[in-house]
């Protein structure tokens, strides 16, 4: 029960008196009521937090804690990691240029680098408006400042005519020269650094060192057309196996600069104007070995996912963490596609050499393989084991690595024979689906109306052969300018005069090596990471300006061992390039005397079963396989630094091999 509470009598007080509190009451009761107004106003005037401020914080803190750790990581003494990676897993290895310095070893072959694609800086010579006060600064490699201080600008110099392949009118962009071109790709983040300081411990200086940098967006010809970069390797070549007594050079490429440099050793002995008149000796008389690192030498299914819709696995992944921001949002992806698909030298990483090489609809090299948990080397690298993984067929479902792109799970997994399809080759593509709101953010696929977008769905299903045809359908313009320059079959007959063209020069299944028997072949690449084989796709949402296809991260296996995640079957490798890609030149094609291989020029594979860091002071650790940390190896840097002080393959110990690269190579059907 309430209480009541009585008042005491007030006395009786002056009128006035009373009459100037009750007066300041009321001033008060109207100030707090305006109060608790303008509060209310205030709330509901308040803005609602968006995706857009979401994704700033979000940016924001990253960009903090990023530069706070890398700041502790520079005021921090030099030998605190080490000290700690020690007292945690016990002393280190000498690295590879302090140990061969031991044994004795010197400087003697000249080398030079070949960086691969995206790895080496390029910077602004001439550009448009926007791009005030960026002369002479990176657009690409190191902090990448201007990608989120003028993004739109940033895309528009960083893309090239989509006509010609080559410069826009009014912009030039250049590569970076010297060893600081590649050496890291960003603070803290080394590509060639390690290997260049561990070359400098036998004597190796920047005279007997050279990084042939180049414009890594451009056709390999037209790096040539437009910056004469071929004439000036061969030019530093030369000059530097004459300054150090005759020595041949060690070639270096990685990555797609192992492609590059095919290209270069057909061009260099081609006769002028189309090659570069070297004569047919060139190669013999100044290489001594080539050592390739993570080579795509028959292309990767990666690439593939790349110029169809923009992404892999790493972007299908956040593209469904966060849809807004890379679909609609920003339009980030549509701005990567129309950026990427004017870079012509993304089109030699297409897979090369067709079904024969990759597989069809029921069949590929690597049916059967399942998930290592560790890798051990395989002694026996001749012959197939027969222990192996196929023995777990039975216990996996089955993957069609031969169809790189399916649409739906059930179709990736169904008989082929219960597969109905419909020809998208004549195809109608219908009016387009966009509207002029679109044309900032082109895209080929903005020339499409529904019913092109529809008979690529109803395909199904699409291997190495058909997926060209599935590129000329959805990107007709850049696949016309590749055409140009890249080809990706298989040749019947290398004598055809049709070969000597430098389209076909950048395939090994449709050139020759060079005459140079005493010229070694290396093969090195990482194993044991998983690597993007094939993927499972389907039709995005309909919305104006969007990508019609994306990979479908909800197909996935439940069982620990398979090979299916997010929408992409993954194989052995080293994370971007399947094994098949790298082994099988140097373990088939080329080995002995084949056709591709007239000269018998020895081929040696060298593989290196990835190794994590054991803690994060270790950084990307000195035994990674994957594909750019291969980098930092220890174990592949002392390979190089041994053929570079006069090793040959032999000496190094010959083959190397943990994965099935000799079983799989047993399965391809090539005439040699």
């Amino acid at each position: 029960m309430a209480s009541i509470r009585r008042r005491k009598p007030v006395e009786p007080r002056n009128t006035s008196v009373q009459k100037e509190e009750e007066d300041e009451e009321e001033e008060v009761e109207e100030d707090y009521s305006k109060n608790k107004h303008r509060r209310k106003s205030d709330k509901k005037s308040k803005p609602k937090w968006s995706c857009v401020d979401n994704c700033c914080w979000i940016v924001g803190c990253i960009c903090v804690t990023w530069w706070t750790l890398l700041f502790l990581y520079n005021v921090m003494p030099a030998s605190l990691p080490q000290y700690v990676t020690e007292a945690i897993t016990g002393p280190l290895p000498d690295p590879p240029g302090v140990k061969l310095r031991k044994e004795g070893l010197k400087a003697k072959h000249p080398v030079v680098f070949v960086p691969g694609i995206v790895t080496a800086g390029l910077e602004l010579w001439e550009g448009h408006q926007c791009a005030d006060g960026l002369f002479r600064k990176r657009l690409w490699g190191g902090t990448f400042g201007e990608v989120y201080k003028r993004p739109l600008c940033w895309v528009e110099h960083m893309s090239l005519d989509n006509e010609t392949g080559l410069d826009p009118p009014g912009i030039r962009v250049r590569p970076v020269c010297g060893l600081v071109a590649a050496d890291y790709f960003a603070p803290g983040y080394f590509v060639w650094a390690v290997l260049i300081a561990n070359l400098a411990r036998i004597g190796y200086e920047e005279k007997t060192m050279y990084m042939a940098s180049y414009d890594w967006r451009l056709s390999f010809q037209n790096t040539e057309v437009r910056d004469q970069t071929l004439s000036r390797i061969k030019s530093s070549i030369e000059l530097m196996v004459e300054a150090n007594g005759g020595n041949k050079a060690v070639i270096i490429p990685h990555s797609m600069g192992v492609l590059y440099f095919l290209h270069f050793m057909k061009w260099v002995e081609a006769p002028a104007p189309m090659g570069g008149g070297g004569g047919p000796n060139w190669c013999a008389k100044h290489i001594k070995a080539v050592i390739n690192i993570g080579g795509p030498f028959l292309g990767v299914p990666k690439a593939v996912a790349g110029l169809f819709s923009a992404e892999a696995r790493d972007i299908a992944v956040a593209r469904a963490i966060a849809p807004g921001v890379l679909n609609n949002g920003f339009q980030t992806m549509q701005h990567i596609m129309r950026m990427s698909r004017t870079w012509d030298s993304t089109m030699s990483m297409i897979p090369k050499g067709g079904d024969t090489i990759w597989g069809d609809l029921d069949w590929s090299p690597e049916e059967g393989y399942t998930p290592m948990k560790s890798k051990q080397r395989n002694t026996d690298t001749q012959k197939a084991s027969q222990d192996g993984p196929e023995s777990e067929i039975s216990q996996t479902k089955r993957a069609n690595y031969g169809r790189i792109i399916s649409f739906g799970k059930d179709v990736a997994e169904a008989l082929s024979s219960d597969i109905e399809r419909i020809d998208f080759r004549d195809a109608v593509k219908g009016q387009s689906v966009a509207n002029t709101s679109c044309r900032d953010v082109w895209t080929e696929y903005h020339d499409m109306g529904f019913g092109g977008i529809k008979a690529v769905a109803e395909y199904k299903v699409y291997t190495a052969e058909s997926m060209i045809d599935l590129l000329r359908f959805v990107a007709p313009k850049m696949m016309e300018r590749g055409s140009a320059h890249f080809s990706y079959g298989i040749a019947d007959n290398l004598d055809d005069p049709k070969y000597q063209h430098y389209k076909y020069w950048s395939n090994p299944l449709e050139t020759k090596l060079p005459n140079a028997p005493e010229m070694e072949i290396f093969s090195l690449y990482g194993v044991g990471v998983p690597t993007e084989r094939a993927y499972v796709y389907k039709l995005s949402p309909s919305a104006e300006c969007a990508i019609p296809f994306q990979i479908d991260t909800s197909a996935d296996e439940q069982d620990e061992d398979s090979c299916l995640k997010g929408g992409v079957y993954s194989v052995d490798g080293d994370e971007t390039v399947p094994v098949l890609s790298s082994g099988l030149m140097c373990a088939k094609v080329w080995r002995g005397k084949t056709r591709f291989n007239p000269s018998g020029s020895r081929t040696y594979i060298r593989e290196y079963a990835h190794s994590p860091p054991a803690n994060f002071l270790e950084g990307r650790g000195t035994q990674s396989g994957a594909h750019v940390d291969i980098m930092g190896n220890f174990a592949l840097i002392e390979d190089v630094m041994r053929v570079a002080a006069g090793a040959t393959g032999e000496e190094l110990g010959g083959d190397q091999v943990y994965s099935d690269i000799f079983k799989w190579s047993e399965k391809v059907n090539l005439q040699l």
